[in-house]
Formats: C-alpha cells, structure tokens, sequence
C-alpha cells in the first residue's frame, strides 16, 4: 500500500509566521513615525550616486513596478542628500537693438532678476517723463527755433526763384494748406479768382491746364530743393534732439552700469539701450511739441503720429525669478508636452495679424527646473509627440532652444521670434518601468549616454524584524500626516500579513506600499467611531470590502460550479480526466478558477493533440508546455520503439484563450491516465508546470488556486479526501486564509507538495510508478502490434494489386 501522506503539506507551512511578539508596543502610538524608504538599499545608492556625480550624462532613470512610490521615494532622496545650487540663476530675456527677431537672454544671480527689471524699467519711466521737460527749455525752443526760421528762409527763397521762373508762364506758387500749389494769373499780374476760372471757355481751361502740368513738370527741380531742405532741417532737428537727450539719458545709464556694468551682456544690453532711446528721444517729446505748426506741417509732407508703442522695447522679461526659492529646486511635471517642456512663444491678434514680441517669451519646465531636478514620467514624455526628441535634444547640447512647431504642421504665422537659448544645469530623473528601459537602452543610442543612472525598485522587501517595524512605523507616520486613529497592535499585524500575502511569499513583504496605504485608510474609515484605535477586525473588514467590491466574477462563476452549468467533479475517479486550476483576474484582484481537462487516446501516429492551439485558442506558452509534455513521454516510453497512438488533450467549457505552462503536469497526468486507462482522483486539483525530465517546476498565484478550488468543494461539499497537489517549490509561497488552514486541521481538506511526475502519479492513482509503467508500456504495446498488423495487411494488399 502506498503512503502518499509523506507528500502532505505540514500545518506550519501553510501560513507564515511573524515577528511582532519581539517589538514592544500597544499602538502605532508608541512607535516612532519614519518617512524614509523601506528596504530598497540597491536603488537608493543609484539614485545617491546619480545626485553625487556633476558630469553630464549622469542622469537618472528609476525604474520599477508601479505602486512603490518611485517619484515620492526619490524626491525625498533629493531633498535629503541634494544642498542648494549656489549656481542657481535667474534669466531674462530683453529686446536684441540689433536684430528684433533674436531677443537676448541673459542670466543673473538668484534674485538680481526682479530687481533689474525694476530699475530698468523705472529708470526708462523717469527718462520718459523727464525728456519732454528738457524739450520745454527756453535753451531748445532757441536752437529749434534757429534751425526752423532757416529752414522758412530757404523755403521762402526758394518759392520766390520759382515764382520769378512761374511768372512769365502765367501762374504764381503759394503755400496753402494742400501745401505748395500753382495758381494762374492774369495779364495784370493780379491772381486769378474761381469766379473768374469759372467763366473760361473749355478752350481756355484746356489750355491753362495744359501749361499748369508743363509748369509742374519744370519746376520739378525747385520741389525737389524744397525736400532737400526739409531733409537737411529734419537731420539737424534730430541731431539737436539727441545731442539735448544724450546727457540725461547718459547719466541714468551710467548708473545702470556702475551696479550691473560686470556682467558683460549686461553692459552691452545698457549701452544698446540708452543708443535706441537717443536714436528715439523724439517720440519721448510731449503731445504739445508735436502739434506745434512747423513748415512741413504746413506743406503737409510731415506725419503728427505720436507713437508710444516703441517704449514696450525697453521693457525686460524676467523669464526666470528664482528670488524666493530657498530649497533645492525639484520640479515634477505631469503633462510634458513639447511646449510644456521647452516654452513657447505667445501670440496677439492685432487687426486681423498675429504679432508678438519678446515679452511674450514664456518658459517651460526645463526653464523652471534649470539649476535643480526635473522629474518626468517617461510614458507621459514617450506619448506627447516631439517631447522625447526635446528632452534628447537639450541634454545633448546643454542648451534649451525655444522653437515653434507651426513649421512643421504647416502653420503659418505673421511674426516670428528666434530667442537666443539658455544653458542648462539640470538632473532629469525618468519614472517609468523596466520595459521602458530595455527598449529605450535597445533602440536609443543616446539615451545610453544621457541616462548613466539605472535604479530599480524592488517590488518585494526581505520580511525581517527591521523592515516590519519600519512598515509599523509607516503606519505610525501615515497616522499621524493625516491625522488618522492610531492602530492597535494586532490590527498592525494583520496590515503586515496583508503586506506578506501581497509579496506572494512566506519570506518576503510587499514594496507597493500604495496598497498598504489604501488598507490604512480604508480600516480607519470603516472603524466604529466609538473605538479610540483601529482594530483587528477593522483591518480585516477592510481587506474584506476591497476584494467584494471586485469579486462579482468570482461569485458568479462559483454560482454556475453550483448549479451545474460548469461541469465538474469533485469526487470519484475517472480516466483521462482530471482538475487543472488557473487564476484569473479583474484588475486588481485576482482568483483561483478550477478547469475541468480531459484526454482522449486512440490509434494513430499524430502524437499529442492540443485542442485549443488547433483552433488557436492557445499561446505561444501553453504550446510549449504541450510540447514538452510530448517530450517526457516520448523519452520515458518511446525511446526503441515509436508511440503508436494520437492523443488529444482540451480544456472543456474554455472559450478563451489559454496561455502558460502551469497547467503541462495536470495535462501529462489526463494523458498518461487516457493511454493506460489507468483513473485519476477527481477530488484531487492540480498544478505546476513539466520539464522534459518529468521535474515539477513552480508557479504563480498558488494561494489563489488553492484556495478556488477550496471554494469550489465547500460549496459542492466538503468529503474529507478533497485537496490540491502543488510542486514543492512553492510550499514557501503558501500564505492561506484562516478558513482553508482550518479545514486542513480539522482532515477535511490536504495539500500535497510533489517534486517529480512520478509522485504525482502516484497520488492521483493510488499505484506505484512501476505499476503504472508496465500498464502503460503494456498498452503501447498493444497498439504497435496492431498498427503493425494493419500494415502487414496493407502491404499484402498492394503487392497482390502489383501481381494482377
């Protein structure tokens, strides 16, 4: 008689022990809060190492599953370890005197910005107000009015030459309001009226007409004299205006460069500015100076526009003001968009155009993060178009280069800027995962030379004394930053025993803390108002809500294993069938599902036959599986002589696809029972994938299969012999609930752990291993001779044909 119960898992394995007993305390009250990570050593020296090195490339990418606070955990790093740069500047962009359409960029120390813009522009503001008094002196109005009788004295001389040129021809040239017009005259030399004009015959009025545009046409010479005059008084009333505004203008100047005249651009950008306000200082004079007749005004050759738009000019864009930041800058940002990223250059609609200046440069967040850290998610840089080969870009050259992407959409604009760029001192550090990674390290060349820095979060923490009492006191911590009711020591327990059952293994703790914190929150808001701590039971009525509120595909499933309309049996035994399990998932929560699978074995060379990959329903996995399967028992049983059989394998009441491995010893089973006709315990449920050496190998969610079927058998009836048969590999890995341990103790339910092919064989049938060989060597056997016979008969049958 066998004894399977040597395979029987120990009551002690099936749950994991813990270490609160040795730590002292009642409540998360008692415990001293920690914000500091929790067991990730490895990737917080990357990132320290990242922070240390100044040299460019060593940026950093930190990867890992999402859940374990990546972005918080590193921001943290940087506050701790990183001090404040002392290169931090800020920067501003001003008008380029030169070129318009290339404003200048200029950086100053942390907080210089602000205050040069307002002495800059308060400074411009006094020279606008004071200029139009100095044009009010007696001392202009002198020179002014000196160079404007000399210019009434040349123009005066200069009508009577042409006058004296007119007068034989007929007419005589005055200055009107329509400026310089000639009017005919008559014989007595006399001007002649419009009464009179009016009583000329056509043939008069033709041929006055005709000798005017003669006149006209000849005097060409005085007209132009008449210009060059008004050119020659309009240079010298510049030259005065200047000469009048370059000492005040010169003074204020002066000042600039004597508190900023160091920075060189800053000297340059002076100089230009107080030149463009000389060149300028005529559109400073007041409204009254302008309206002033003059002679051109008079002949109606000059404009009396007073244009003030030109001071916008003098105005500074403080880009970049870093005159209140007091840490380390760290600038998260969630949307980088290429614009978000590298600024952009805003637009007004004036009259139907689209114009802009300099002062409506904005920054990105390169911008804002420049002399600090930027953290970006590389999914969200991956997804907006341009972002990445932006990033790429401005890490490469040091450089942040402000540029539009109308060009490339085809987009056209009536005004454009090319700013000069800003040098960057920045730490760019990636969020993303290690899928990311490999394919970016793969197929970007450069991302290998920008991002030196590889950190990778663990998602599980060794479950040791230390890391559980750092996870007590992330409690304590979440307690207090929130002001939450502390937890009592065994509702501290069980948080950890959540966290142990998430980490998939007796040995380990889960590093996705998020789903700790929600078990935080959620036991707190469920607990009764009355109870000062949260309770044990609060926690678990937590963990209990969480999974009803996604189990509704689970329960209607159990519902049809209840009903009957999913066919399977729990009990007895029968041949080429057996119970596979599998866990399936709704988002976040996963489950144990048991399958029914079946083997049918006939004549035939075909081998194994897997159903789903002929309808392809199966991945690539599960084919493999199937195929390794077909291995075992070719070097088990076919070594000498062929396998004369076609055996096909399925999972019944599947209409989905089937994918992995897990279930390749459960199929071996329902194969080797369907060819020796040899049958297996129903109420046994399988799992653990094959190697071709018949070595059980591990899988995953153990605790979720074992504990499908439990629910399967409980609703059906516990009988006592039901039970699930896992590789030995995963006994570490058994973390059950309470109710399945206890109908373990109680021998209404087993756990049997198997290392090979041939233990499991042998629990499933009740016979030893070389019984079940000799069955089935006996069978193969039996259909190689017939098969053999059939060809003897086949063969006969053709030569006999070949002789007729």
């Amino acid at each position: 008689m066998l004894n399977i119960d040597r395979y029987k898992v120990k009551i002690e394995d099936l749950k994991s022990d813990f270490y609160l007993d040795d730590i002292d305390f009642k409540t998360t009250e008692d415990i001293t809060p920690m914000k500091d990570i929790i067991g990730q050593e490895r990737a917080v020296q990357a990132i320290e190492f990242g922070l240390k090195m100044k040299q460019p490339g060593y940026n950093i990418y930190v990867a890992g599953s999402d859940g374990l606070g990546k972005s918080s955990y590193t921001k943290s790093l940087i506050k701790k370890h990183a001090k404040l740069n002392e290169n931090l500047k800020d920067w501003i962009y001003v008008n380029n005197f030169k070129n318009q359409n290339e404003p200048i960029s200029i950086a100053l120390n942390a907080g210089e910005g602000r205050v040069f813009k307002e002495d800059v522009e308060s400074i411009v503001e006094k020279i606008k107000d004071e200029i139009p008094k100095i044009f009010n002196t007696k001392e202009y109005e002198y020179h002014n009015r000196l160079l404007m009788t000399e210019l009434e004295e040349s123009i005066q001389n200069i009508i009577n030459e042409l006058n004296d040129f007119a007068k034989p021809k007929g007419f005589k040239f005055q200055v009107t309001e329509r400026g310089l017009i000639s009017v005919p005259m008559k014989e007595d030399g006399t001007l002649m009226r419009e009464e009179e004009l009016g009583n000329l015959t056509a043939t008069d009025v033709r041929d006055l007409r005709e000798r005017g545009l003669k006149l006209n046409q000849e005097s060409k010479d005085y007209i132009d004299r008449i210009k060059a005059c008004e050119d020659n008084y309009k240079n010298k009333s510049a030259d005065l205006d200047r000469n009048v505004g370059r000492s005040l203008v010169g003074f204020y100047g002066q000042c600039l460069l004597s508190k900023y005249g160091k920075n060189e651009k800053i000297n340059t950008y002076i100089n230009d500015l107080c030149n463009d306000i000389v060149n300028n200082i005529s559109k400073l004079k007041s409204d009254q100076e302008e309206k002033q007749q003059n002679p051109m005004a008079m002949l109606g050759m000059m404009s009396q526009k007073n244009d003030t738009k030109f001071l916008n000019n003098y105005k500074v864009n403080l880009f970049i003001d870093n005159s209140e930041c007091k840490e380390c800058k760290i600038i998260t940002e969630s949307n980088p968009t290429y614009y978000n990223l590298t600024g952009s250059i805003e637009y007004k609609n004036e009259i139907g155009a689209l114009t802009t200046s300099f002062m409506e440069i904005k920054p990105g967040v390169l911008h804002r993060a420049n002399g600090g850290y930027l953290i970006l998610n590389i999914k969200d840089v991956l997804s907006s178009p341009f972002s990445w080969e932006c990033l790429k870009r401005t890490l490469k050259t040091g450089k942040i280069t402000i540029e539009s992407l109308n060009k490339q959409y085809g987009y056209l604009v009536t005004s454009t800027l090319k700013p000069e760029p800003i040098d960057i001192d920045i730490k760019v550090i990636l969020i993303g995962d290690n899928r990311y990674y490999s394919l970016l390290y793969s197929y970007e060349e450069e991302f290998r030379s920008l991002f030196k820095i590889m950190a990778d979060f663990d998602i599980e923490l060794d479950k040791n004394k230390e890391n559980i009492y750092k996870t007590a006191q992330l409690i304590a911590n979440k307690c207090n930053e929130h002001g939450l009711k502390h937890f009592e020591k065994t509702a501290v327990e069980k948080i950890i025993e959540y966290s142990n059952r998430i980490g998939d293994s007796k040995n380990k703790l889960t590093a996705r803390f998020n789903k700790i914190v929600d078990i935080i929150y959620e036991s707190e808001a469920i607990s009764d108002d009355a109870s000062i701590y949260v309770m044990r039971s609060d926690v678990e009525k937590a963990i209990e809500q969480k999974a009803y509120r996604s189990n509704k595909y689970e329960e209607k499933l159990n519902e049809m294993f209840e009903e009957g309309t999913l066919l399977i049996d729990i009990d007895g035994e029968k041949t080429g069938q057996i119970n596979g399990l599998a866990v399936m998932g709704t988002g976040e929560y996963s489950f144990g599902k048991p399958s029914k699978i079946t083997a049918s074995s006939y004549r035939g060379r075909l081998g194994v036959i897997n159903i789903e990959r002929e309808i392809k329903q199966s991945g690539s996995i599960h084919d493999k599986g199937v195929l390794i399967l077909s291995g075992y028992l070719g070097a088990r049983y076919a070594k000498e002589k062929p396998i004369s059989i076609t055996t096909s394998i399925t999972f019944e009441q599947n209409y989905n696809g089937v994918d992995g491995d897990s279930a390749s010893s459960t199929e071996l089973y329902a194969v080797i029972s369907s060819i020796s006709n040899i049958p297996i315990k129903q109420y046994i449920a399988v799992t653990g994938s094959v190697s071709q050496k018949g070595e059980i190998q591990p899988i995953g969610g153990v605790n979720e299969k074992i504990e499908g079927f439990f629910d399967v058998c409980k609703l059906k009836g516990l009988t006592g012999r039901q039970g699930v048969m896992i590789p030995i590999q995963n006994v570490k890995n058994l973390l059950l609930k309470d109710e399945v341990i206890d109908s373990v103790k109680e021998g209404k339910f087993t756990i049997y752990a198997i290392s090979t092919i041939e233990e499991g064989l042998e629990i499933l049938t009740g016979k030893d291993i070389s019984e079940i060989d000799n069955i089935m060597n006996d069978t193969l056997e039996r259909y190689r001779k017939l098969d053999k016979e059939e060809n003897s008969e086949e063969k006969s049958k053709n030569n006999k044909c070949k002789e007729e």
